[in-house]
């Protein structure tokens, strides 16, 4: 369903003293992540305030814009695929966001259908390029660049440096965070929202190249992420979904690299949130204190997003990472002894330059005795730009496919196993979505997630009658629920009483 759009119009003057109403329609489509969502929305506020009327249907818009990804092949291609898309709608195409910023003119040579390609640089001024463009004019197309160069080396230093990064531009520097206006625009009205921590990356893991067109690691600072909340939460949002390229690493350029230890209750306590969850953790730099607070604070999800990518300590090693299967073993045992029922997830890259069968045998080891809720597997390829790409040993296609395939079954299967074993447990939930049968108010479903489901990623829950009658229910409840079944990663619950209504009974 199409978000509704911001209509700003555009008074242009015509024949004599007569002036005739034009509104400017452009379409925003966002691909990849959630830190992508909230670029976009961003972009929006910007938009929005520059006189374009903003949705994210393609019907009848002057103007497509869509937010690439620029992660890995499929993501890449699903860019393709939409700016294509929006060409045959008969509409201007741009391209913006990671593929774009990474590519840039490149994308524009081998894709004449955009009419322009923006990188980053382009976010403060995107109202008056995609005027430019509506009118015709020859935009010049990015120039990728490593966007590590642009901040100084020195993570203290870089909050002085005049760079774009985008959702850390600051409407007014001079107002203090809680009185300024919000440079974000809501594209839809659920009741869960990503809120950006920080942006970039200082890690150099072999086989990544984010940091190169997202940059050195930024973190924004506490007062502008709590007036944020606080406007998100008036909008009716009640989780709160913290994202970043590496939240563990929050606060190291303010001074205070357990700055997110001291954030998050702050974030609970905000009026109207009922969760906070944190995501994209670094095993490495998950300290003792944040486990405690993450596993042990009201209104913080005991939810543990572990970035892995591998269990077998000589291939971390080339990756360029850090851990070993009893080192990661040993962490979530530590978060399992704070909070037995917290949810953990993570992602793991199978056929990796020099990968061996026992390096895949001690993978499987890990997964079978880690009871993680939620697995993403990647079968490894070459990234443009990456040290992986360069290494010897390569893997053969099928030998990689082979294993992804072996992985991909038991991740299945262990999840399934995972979620089984909380049936008959009690569970949180939040309610996303509410169905309704008929035109006389009957509800035929519920969806929901629990604190272990982050949005998305992790499956849901179905609430189903048997206590609680559903139709007193709504979207951004927080209901007490007990789990009577599983599909796979989703679960299944009766709603036994709501601990905290999304409006007044």
């Amino acid at each position: 369903m199409a978000a509704p759009a911001h209509k700003v119009s555009v008074l242009v003057g015509t024949l004599g003293s007569m002036s005739t109403e034009v509104t400017r329609r452009v379409a925003l489509l966002t691909l990849g992540c959630a830190r992508n969502e909230v670029d976009s929305e961003e972009l929006a506020a910007r938009l929005s305030a520059g006189g374009w009327e903003v949705s994210t249907d393609g019907t009848d818009a002057d103007v497509v814009l869509v937010n690439t990804c620029g992660f890995v092949a499929k993501a890449k291609q699903d860019s393709i695929d939409t700016l294509l898309a929006a060409a045959d709608t008969g509409a201007k195409v741009v391209a913006t966001g990671c593929m774009a910023e990474r590519y840039g003119r490149e994308l524009a040579d081998s894709l004449p259908e955009a009419d322009a390609v923006l990188g980053f640089d382009h976010y403060p001024e995107i109202s008056e390029r995609l005027s430019e463009v509506l009118d015709g004019q020859k935009i010049q197309s990015h120039v990728p660049r490593d966007r590590r160069t642009l901040l100084p080396l020195t993570p203290v230093e870089r909050r002085t440096a005049d760079v774009v990064v985008p959702g850390h531009l600051t409407v007014d520097e001079h107002t203090p965070a809680h009185l300024r206006g919000v440079l974000r625009h809501r594209l839809d009205r659920g009741p869960v929202a990503s809120l950006k921590l920080a942006s970039g990356c200082d890690r150099r893991c072999a086989f990544c190249a984010i940091p190169t067109f997202r940059g050195a690691f930024v973190s924004r600072t506490p007062d502008e992420i709590l007036a944020e909340a606080e406007w998100l939460a008036r909008s009716g949002v009640r989780e709160l979904v913290l994202v970043s390229e590496n939240s563990t690493s929050f606060g190291k350029d303010l001074g205070d690299p357990r700055l997110l230890e001291k954030l998050l209750p702050q974030l609970a306590a905000v009026d109207g949130i009922v969760r906070v969850r944190a995501s994209y953790l670094q095993p490495a730099e998950t300290r003792p204190g944040l486990v405690e607070v993450l596993a042990g604070t009201p209104g913080v999800a005991p939810y543990f997003d572990l970035s892995f990518q591998h269990a077998s300590e000589p291939v971390l090693r080339r990756m360029r990472r850090f851990g070993s299967t009893e080192r990661f073993l040993d962490l979530l045992a530590g978060v399992r002894a704070l909070a037995p029922d917290a949810g953990a997830r993570s992602n793991f890259i199978v056929g990796f330059p020099g990968e061996t069968r026992a390096d895949v045998d001690e993978l499987v080891r890990f997964l079978e005795e880690a009871r993680l809720d939620a697995v993403g597997v990647f079968a490894y390829s070459d990234e443009d730009g990456t040290e992986a790409a360069d290494l010897p040993g390569k893997v053969r296609a099928d030998t990689v496919r082979r294993r992804y395939l072996r992985v991909t079954d038991l991740v299945e299967q262990l999840c399934a196993q995972r979620a089984e074993d909380r049936v008959g447990s009690i569970v949180e939930v939040l309610v996303d979505s509410v169905d309704a049968a008929d035109g006389g108010g009957a509800v035929d479903g519920l969806e929901g997630r629990a604190a272990h489901q982050a949005p998305e990623v992790d499956g849901s829950t179905t609430l189903v009658a048997g206590g609680l009658e559903l139709a007193t229910l709504h979207p951004g409840d927080l209901v007490a629920a007990r789990v009577t079944g599983s599909s796979g990663v989703d679960l299944v619950a009766v709603p036994e009483r709501v601990l905290s209504p999304a409006r007044p009974s």
